[in-house]
């Protein structure tokens, strides 16, 4: 017998297309005992746990954290979805009893108690909006921002979910609420509007500019930040066309730097330095202008 791998039922379709199977739910399929075991010999079904079981094709993350009788969670689930997580070295797994923790074992990060939104019995993973408040809590300041800014900007949370998952932080965490925005592409691209605030550039976030196209960031109306990627900018074809642009900047008198996300996430020092060498510079040529004209 083929088990369906996605969702069905009731399960809510943000939350992980794979599902759970007990063995009540195989025998109601028409699965005899003898045929469940069959089928996990023949790979055809996946034991999670005792009484519990997966299709094949599961992601590994998913795998792991039904077989410690949990459900994916924090950055581990929003990571399996594409959304921005600093870093995710460590499986993040929900409990639904925090008398399960010393029984999981501790090589994971675990949470427990009671969520948002309350998942479906089969659900592999913590809804949505749990996964993004619990990743909240659990980065940095910073790269919380950019966990909320992708999470928006891909869809997986929209303005209206803000209110409940702030609710459940604390209040030391609220004030973050202020600094998000939608509109960024990356989490690079995130965590330099960061850096640049904190210098206090004034920063437009996605920015037209005529004959050159749409940029990034562009910090106090002429230093374009273009947060570059491998993925995106390899090959000669992307890297003529970028070189094409930061000409097209520099003819209309603006500059433009294009930080690598390597430096950006894991060394923020340089890229602080780079951009306020490049601000000292211009108000030095600012200075030396104005004096000029007074002569």
């Amino acid at each position: 017998m083929t088990i369906a791998p996605h969702v069905s039922l009731d399960l809510d379709p943000a939350q992980v297309t794979h599902r759970l199977y007990t063995t009540l739910d195989l025998h109601r399929m028409g699965m005899t005992k003898r045929q469940i075991r069959d089928a996990v010999i023949g790979g055809t079904l996946l034991r999670a746990r005792r009484g519990a079981y997966l299709v094949p094709g599961v992601p590994l993350a998913v795998a792991e954290a039904a077989s410690d009788g949990g459900r994916l969670a924090c950055i581990s689930a929003l990571a399996e979805w594409g959304v921005f997580v600093l870093a995710a070295t460590r499986l993040h797994v929900h409990l639904d009893h925090a008398a399960h923790k010393e029984s999981a074992g501790r090589r994971n990060t675990w949470h427990w108690g009671t969520l948002i939104r309350t998942p479906h019995p089969r659900a592999t993973t913590v809804h949505p909006i749990d996964a993004v408040a619990q990743a909240v809590a659990c980065q940095s300041a910073r790269a919380a921002i950019a966990t909320l800014d992708s999470a928006l900007h891909l869809g997986l949370i929209d303005e209206g979910d803000l209110d409940a998952i702030f609710n459940r932080l604390p209040a030391r965490r609220r004030v973050l609420r202020g600094f998000i925005d939608g509109r960024s592409e990356a989490g690079s691209e995130t965590l330099v509007r960061l850096m640049a605030l904190s210098l206090g550039f004034r920063v437009d976030v996605q920015v037209v500019v005529p004959g050159v196209g749409r940029v990034d960031l562009v910090l106090d109306g002429w230093l374009v930040v273009e947060c570059d990627s491998e993925q995106f900018h390899s090959g000669w074809a992307s890297q003529r066309r970028d070189r094409r642009r930061d000409l097209a900047l520099a003819a209309l008198g603006m500059t433009s730097i294009r930080p690598i996300a390597e430096d950006v996430f894991h060394h923020p020092e340089v890229i602080i330095a780079a951009l306020i060498g490049l601000r000292e510079a211009r108000r030095a040529a600012q200075r030396a202008s104005r004096r000029s004209a007074t002569r």
